[in-house]
C-alpha cells in the first residue's frame, strides 16, 4: 500500500515504530507489534507497527522517526511502499561498540533488553541508551552502536532468547551489508523529532524551503519565485540554530553556514571575497541552502555602525541575495536574537522574505522538549514531566537542556563513590542500574533560572499562606485577582472576563504588605520580578525608562509572571509636583502608565505595588485597567493578632502560662513586624536568663529545659511598643473609604454606559 510518511511524535522516536494509519492497518490485515518493510525511492527499512494517532485514522499516513526514513531515503510528505513483512528472529546478533567507549562487564543482557523487539539488519545503525553511561559518557547522546553481524542474515527481530556477541572490530570500522540498512555516516544528527514545541514555526520553515526544492514547479505552475530568505529571531536557546540544522538533514540539499565573525577580516575587501566564494560554492551546488548564525554581527545598520568593514558586508550581503545575477536555487536561512539590530534593507521581500519567530516555549511544548532530552535517560517511575512542563515558565529549550543534563548529573554524583574512576574500564552492571529520579530533579531545578530572565530574576522566599497571621480577607481578594486567572483561565474566557491587570497594597508600615507579595507569587507558581522603586533612577535622561521598559520585556516573554513594585510611591508620585529632579519621576510615571495600558496587550502578567503613602502615588495610575485593585492591608484586630502570634511562637518552647489570646488583647495598635519583634524579645529574654544561671559546660545538657514564660511577653511588651496610634489609623481607614467610593462609582458609571 502507497502511504505518506510523517514525522513520529518526540516522545516514541527512536523506538524503530512505525505507527500506521489505523484503516491502513485493517486493510493490510496489521496487527500492534507486527512488523513491516517500508520502501522508499533510495532504500528500505524495516519498522515495527504501532497504531495510528486517531487524528491520522483515514489519511493514508505512516509516522516513522528520522533513523527510519533516513534507512528508506525518504523526507516528509514523501509517498512511499508499506507492505507486511515476515521478519525471522534473530539466534545471534553481533554488535560494535564506538572506540571511545570503555566498558566493563557483560554488556550482552544490556543491549538484548534495549533492543527487545526491534528489527536490525547487518551494517545498521542503532541508537542505544546504556543505562546513564550511554547518556552522559557520549555528550548527552545515545551511544551509536552498529550492527557487525546477524543469524541468519538479513533482516531480523532481536528476542528475549537471542544471543548477543560483542565485536572485536569498533563500529567506526562496520560498514553496511545486504538489506539496505543505515551506512556510516548517513545517520542524520538533527531529525525534527529532535525539535520539541516548534510544531507551528516548523511547518513554516519547512513550505519556505522544502517545498520549492522539492516540487519547484508548483511554483512554476503559479508564475511566482520561489521565497529567497527566511529569518528566525526570538531570545537566545529557543532552537534557532537547531531548525536550521534539521532541516538541512532531512533535505537532500548541500549545506554550508557562514559563522558571522569568522569573515570578518581587516584586510580590504576579504570579508566580501569570502563572502562572495560561499554564494558561489551554494550555486555550483544547487539546491542548497545558506544559513547565517548571528546575522546581526555582519549585518548591523549602517547608519549606526562605526566600522566601514561591516558597511561593505552589509553591501555586498544585499547584492549577493538581490543582485542582477540569478541566484537560482539557493535559499538563505539568518538566525538572530536582535532583530531590531539588522540593517531595514535585508528586511524586505527579495531578501528575506519571511520572519519568523521562535518565541519562548509554552506548557506543552516544554513538555514535548523534555520528552526529547530525557528520550535517552533511565527515568524512574516517580519522575512526572508533566509536573516540570508546568512549573518552568520562561525557560527555553537551552534551560530545559540544562534541566535534564543536570538532573542526569545528579544521579551520576551518588553512583560516584561505587566507580573505580581509576580503572580503564566502568562496570556495566553499575551503570544499568542507575536511575534519574524525582529529588535529582527538584535539585537541579534549585540550580536552573530562565536564561531571559537572569538579570532580574529573585529566588522566591518559600513563604505561604500559612506564614501570613490573620487578613483572611485580604488573602481571598488577593487569590481572585491573582491565582484565578492563571488556575481558571477557561472559566474567564466563558464569562468574557479580563484579568486584572495590577494590585496595589496600601496601609501603615509593619502589616505584612511584602509578606503578602512574596507568598502570592510561590502560590501562584509564576515567575517573580522584584523591584526596588529608585533602582530604576538613573542621572542619564532615557534610562530610567528604558529600565521601566525592559522589564515589563522580560515579564511578557516569560509569561506568568508578577511584577512587584515595593515602596511605589518613591517612583510614580503626583506628576506636577516634583522639584528638581529633572522630570525623571514624571517620564518613569508616563513610561509605567504606557506598559501598564498600552497599544501592547499585558498577557498574564500581573503588577503588584505596595505603599504606605497611597496619596502621593499620581492619580493617573490608580484607575481601572492599571492598578485597577486597591487592597487595604489594616492594622490587624485581636483575631488577627492571636493568629500573629501563633505564626511566630510555632516553633518556640512556650511555657504552659503562656496566653495567646491574653497577649492578643493586650497588644491594641500592633501590627505584625510588632508582634514579631515582640516574640523576638521574649526568646532573648529567656536566653539572657538562661545563659546567666548556668555555666557554660552545662549548656548543651540543660538547654532542652529552657522555655518561654509569659513574664518574658509581659517584659517584652515593656520593651515593644505599638507603631500605629488611632490617629494614622483612621487616616488609612479614611482612604479606603475614598477608594471604595471611587471604585463604586466606577461599577456605577459601566452600569449606566452598558443602560
Amino acid at each position: 500500500m502507497k502511504l505518506t510518511v510523517k514525522p513520529m511524535k518526540q516522545s516514541e522516536a527512536g523506538r524503530g515504530l512505525a505507527a500506521i494509519d489505523r484503516e491502513a492497518m485493517a486493510e493490510m490485515d496489521l496487527e500492534n507489534g507486527d512488523y513491516v518493510v517500508i520502501e522508499g525511492a533510495d532504500g528500505r527499512a524495516v519498522a515495527r507497527v504501532w497504531p495510528g494517532y486517531p487524528e491520522d485514522t483515514g489519511s493514508g499516513v505512516v509516522r516513522i522517526d528520522g533513523q527510519l526514513r533516513g534507512e528508506a531515503g525518504v523526507g516528509i510528505d514523501d509517498r512511499v511502499s508499506v507492505e507486511k513483512a515476515d521478519v525471522k528472529p534473530a539466534k545471534s546478533v553481533t554488535i560494535a561498540l564506538p572506540s571511545n567507549l570503555r566498558i566493563s562487564g557483560n554488556v550482552a543482557p544490556h543491549i538484548r533488553d534495549k533492543l527487545s523487539g526491534q528489527a536490525v539488519t547487518r551494517g545498521q545503525q542503532v541508537p542505544f541508551s546504556f543505562g546513564l553511561g550511554g547518556f552522559s559518557m557520549m555528550g548527552g547522546q545515545r551511544i551509536p552502536v552498529k550492527i557487525a553481524d546477524t543469524d541468519p542474515s538479513g533482516t531480523v527481530v532481536v528476542t528475549d532468547s537471542t544471543e548477543i556477541n560483542v565485536s572485536e572490530q569498533p563500529a567506526e570500522q562496520i560498514v553496511g551489508g545486504e538489506g539496505g540498512g543505515t551506512t556510516e555516516g548517513s545517520t542524520p544528527s538533527v531529525t525534527y523529532e529532535d525539535i520539541g514545541g516548534l510544531d507551528d514555526e516548523l511547518d513554516r520553515v519547512r513550505e519556505m524551503i522544502e517545498l520549492p526544492m522539492r516540487h519547484p514547479e508548483l511554483f512554476e505552475t503559479l508564475g511566482i519565485e520561489p521565497p529567497k530568505g527566511v529569518l528566525l529571531h526570538g531570545p537566545p536557546g529557543t532552537g534557532k540554530t537547531l531548525i536550521a540544522k534539521a532541516v538541512a538533514n532531512e533535505i537532500d540539499a548541500y549545506f554550508t553556514d557562514i559563522s558571522g565573525p569568522e569573515i570578518m577580516s581587516k584586510y580590504y575587501g576579504e570579508s566580501e571575497e569570502q563572502l562572495r566564494e560561499v554564494f558561489e560554492e551554494a550555486e555550483e551546488n544547487q539546491p542548497a541552502i545558506i544559513f547565517i548564525d548571528e546575522l546581526d554581527s555582519i549585518a548591523p545598520k549602517r547608519g549606526e555602525t562605526s566600522g566601514d568593514v561591516e558597511r561593505r558586508v552589509v553591501a555586498q550581503l544585499l547584492s549577493m541575495m538581490d543582485g542582477l545575477d540569478e541566484r537560482g536555487q539557493v535559499t538563505v536561512i539568518g538566525a538572530t536574537n536582535r532583530v531590531d539590530a539588522i540593517d531595514p534593507a535585508l528586511r524586505r521581500g527579495g531578501r528575506f522574505d519571511r520572519e519568523i519567530e521562535i518565541g519562548v516555549p509554552d506548557k506543552t511544548g516544554r513538555k514535548e522538549i523534555l520528552q526529547v532530552h530525557t528520550r535517552g535517560m533511565p527515568l524512574a517511575d516517580d519522575v512526572n514531566l508533566d509536573q516540570y512542563a508546568e512549573s518552568t515558565h520562561g525557560f527555553v529549550g537551552a534551560d530545559l537542556e540544562s534541566l535534564s543534563k543536570e538532573a542526569a548529573m545528579n544521579a551520576l554524583r551518588r553512583i560516584r563513590p561505587e566507580l573505580d574512576l581509576e580503572a580503564e574500564e566502568i562496570d556495566a552492571d553499575i551503570l544499568d542500574a542507575v536511575r534519574v529520579g524525582e529529588d535529582d530533579f527538584k535539585e537541579a531545578m534549585k540550580g536552573i533560572t530562565p536564561s531571559a530572565m537572569r538579570e532580574v530574576f529573585v529566588e522566591v522566599p518559600d513563604v505561604t499562606w500559612e506564614h501570613v497571621g490573620g487578613l483572611e480577607d485580604t488573602k481571598e481578594r488577593l487569590r481572585e485577582t491573582i491565582q484565578w486567572p492563571l488556575d481558571y483561565p477557561e472559566v474567564f474566557e466563558t464569562m468574557d472576563l479580563d484579568a486584572a491587570k495590577g494590585v496595589l497594597m496600601y496601609g501603615p508600615p509593619g502589616t505584612g504588605k511584602t509578606l503578602l507579595a512574596k507568598a502570592i507569587a510561590n502560590e501562584a507558581e509564576s515567575n517573580f520580578i522584584s523591584i526596588k522603586g529608585p533602582e530604576l533612577l538613573n542621572k542619564y535622561v532615557g534610562e530610567s525608562e528604558k529600565g521601566v521598559r525592559e522589564v515589563f520585556e522580560k515579564a511578557r516573554s516569560n509569561a506568568p509572571t508578577v511584577i512587584f513594585f515595593d515602596e511605589i510611591d518613591s517612583i510614580a508620585g503626583q506628576r506636577g509636583r516634583q522639584m528638581g529632579d529633572s522630570g525623571v519621576g514624571e517620564r518613569v510615571v508616563s513610561q509605567l502608565l504606557t506598559e501598564l495600558d498600552g497599544l501592547e496587550e499585558l498577557e498574564d502578567v500581573v503588577v503588584i505595588a505596595t505603599t504606605n503613602r497611597p496619596d502621593l502615588i499620581d492619580s493617573a495610575l490608580l484607575r481601572p485597567g492599571r492598578l485597577d485593585r486597591h487592597v487595604h492591608v489594616p492594622v490587624p484586630d485581636e483575631d488577627g493578632r492571636r493568629k500573629i502570634f501563633e505564626v511566630h511562637t510555632e516553633h518556640k518552647p512556650l511555657a504552659d502560662d503562656v496566653d495567646l489570646n491574653e497577649l492578643a488583647r493586650k497588644t491594641e495598635g500592633y501590627v505584625g513586624a510588632d508582634i514579631e519583634a515582640v516574640c523576638r524579645e521574649a526568646s532573648m529574654a529567656a536566653t539572657r536568663e538562661f545563659i546567666n544561671s548556668v555555666d557554660r559546660e552545662a549548656t548543651e545538657t540543660s538547654v532542652g529545659n529552657v522555655r518561654i514564660t509569659m513574664d518574658h511577653f509581659e517584659e517584652a511588651l515593656d520593651e515593644v511598643t505599638a507603631s500605629v496610634d488611632e490617629e494614622t489609623k483612621k487616616q488609612y481607614e479614611e482612604i479606603e473609604e475614598k477608594f471604595g467610593k471611587e471604585e463604586a462609582e466606577t461599577d456605577r458609571e459601566v452600569s449606566r454606559t452598558f443602560q
